[in-house]
């Protein structure tokens, strides 16, 4: 399957991202994919992968960590257990705390537009999904993006950090998958309720014994049940919203 790192013309520079796709020659939908905050690595690169493997055009771009430099911005370790973990959020938090919401329009300006121009992606709508706080730059693609995002799905992400206004303005079809840790019933009422106003078709759930990070095999958060039911939500949420051929 043919994997290829790529830089991306942007508003602030050059952006590096991961590109995977079926062998073949064939045309297939686009898939947005944003990392959680410790970006691109082994398990990003497994799960669009694996992603790519059902017919997919996946595309991982570095975020807002390329005005700092290439994937990954600072050293990770093999595994990122709690001690680990720590230290590395105590070097990326200030650079995800300086980027701003008009920072990641700009950014989803130039990804959209270059997955959508790929000589292996097909015409019509693409998908965006994201993890931790890639699953809220999901939400802002997607509002932002309104026309050409058929799907978006976040997973252990601050999806009400984008406030109810832009969940009301969501028009794709939704999929949230909650850490039990990361919100409280009240909390997963709020997002609903504005999912409802939304009038979209949208399943927000609390996935069951589950702590932020569920989906990241190179964490401690790691739990592999709620990963399948990661990909038993989204690979159906793509197949009946994006176009073959």
């Amino acid at each position: 399957m043919p994997t290829k790192m790529l830089h991306i013309p942007t508003a602030d520079g050059r952006a590096d991202a991961l590109a995977v796709f079926p062998d073949g020659g064939e045309r297939h939908p686009g898939v947005l994919m944003y990392a959680d905050g410790f970006g691109i690595r082994p398990v990003l690169r497994e799960m669009a992968r694996e992603l790519a493997g059902h017919g997919y055009y996946v595309l991982v771009p570095n975020f807002f960590f390329y005005r700092h430099g290439p994937a990954p911005v600072v050293e990770l370790p093999e595994h990122i257990g709690e001690e680990a973990r720590t230290a590395v959020m105590g070097q990326l938090m200030p650079l995800i705390e300086a980027h701003t919401v008009e920072r990641t329009l700009r950014d989803a300006d130039a990804y959209l537009g270059f997955l959508t121009t790929q000589p292996e992606v097909s015409a019509g709508p693409v998908a965006v999904t994201g993890y931790c706080i890639g699953g809220l730059l999901a939400v802002r693609t997607a509002v932002a993006h309104a026309g050409r995002v058929a799907a978006i799905a976040g997973f252990h992400a601050p999806v009400g950090a984008a406030g109810s206004d832009s969940l009301r303005r969501l028009i794709a079809q939704v999929h949230f998958g909650h850490a039990e840790t990361d919100l409280t019933p009240g909390a997963l009422g709020e997002i609903n309720q504005a999912l409802d106003a939304a009038g979209v078709d949208y399943t927000s759930e609390i996935y069951p014994d589950t702590v932020h990070g569920f989906t990241m095999a190179d964490t401690d958060a790691f739990n592999p049940a709620a990963l399948q039911l990661h990909w038993d939500h989204l690979l159906p949420l793509l197949g009946r919203t994006l176009t073959r051929g």
